[in-house]
């Protein structure tokens, strides 16, 4: 899947692994996040101007893990709406390990 933005005087496309990869660094740059699988376990669904995330984490132990989840929720929104310009309706996060 690829998402193509439209603007005056053309179109820009946006393959899916690079929509990874955004997604990915952002929730990354959480402190102790790091996000599972994220080939296999992250959905990103973007469509008419508007986004959906769902995607699982692994945090270090010792992270307080609801400050991490939102975190990381603040940090895709604002990445995917910063970069692609869409209204994010969700990022839906879970916590499926601790790493020591």
């Amino acid at each position: 899947m690829s998402v193509v933005l439209h603007e005056d005087g053309g179109a820009v496309s946006l393959a899916a692994s690079a929509l990874h990869q955004l997604v990915v660094q952002a929730a990354e740059s959480v402190e102790g996040a790091k996000v599972r699988r994220p080939r296999r376990r992250l959905e990103v669904e973007v469509a008419g101007g508007r986004a959906r995330v769902e995607l699982e984490l692994a945090v270090r132990y010792g992270v307080v893990l609801p400050e991490a989840g939102r975190d990381v929720q603040v940090r895709v929104a604002d990445a995917l709406r910063t970069m692609l310009g869409v209204d994010v309706d969700a990022v839906d996060v879970t916590i499926e390990e601790l790493e020591t």
